[in-house]
């Protein structure tokens, strides 16, 4: 099993593939990383060599931010925002959707499962 920046790649799966395994790599920059570093993008991870993966691990570190340098920076962003208290860093704070979507309706994932308000007359209660 291949292993790149602390991150183990799968064996069964091609490259270009198992490369997307390391947080900040997607599609695009996976197939850009193989063609830079000479790679045949197809061929399993379990087949590349030492040299390969090596090659492809100074072209990481040297170009792009990846794993926990981009995690590191992502979160630095987010506390800025909430330190500087901009709309979007309040939305952080309270754990709200960041992007302009409602609230009303649909935003369960950011505000996690519903609370129940005790009392609360729902809409048949209030015309009886």
């Amino acid at each position: 099993m291949p292993r790149i920046l602390g991150v183990d790649l799968p064996n069964d799966k091609v490259t270009h593939i198992s490369l997307r395994y390391i947080y900040g790599i997607g599609p695009t920059l996976a197939l850009r990383l193989c063609e830079q570093a000479h790679i045949d993008p197809f061929r399993r991870a379990k087949e590349l060599s030492d040299e390969e993966i090596a090659r492809l691990a100074t072209i990481l570190d040297r170009e792009y931010t990846v794993e926990g340098p981009l995690r590191r920076q992502n979160q630095q962003n987010i506390q800025r925002l909430r330190d500087i208290g901009c709309y979007r860093g309040m939305r952080h704070r309270r754990g709200l959707p960041v992007r302009g979507q409602r609230t009303r309706t649909n935003a369960r994932t950011r505000k996690g499962p519903r609370k129940t308000v005790a009392g609360k007359k729902g809409v048949k209660e209030m015309r009886g």
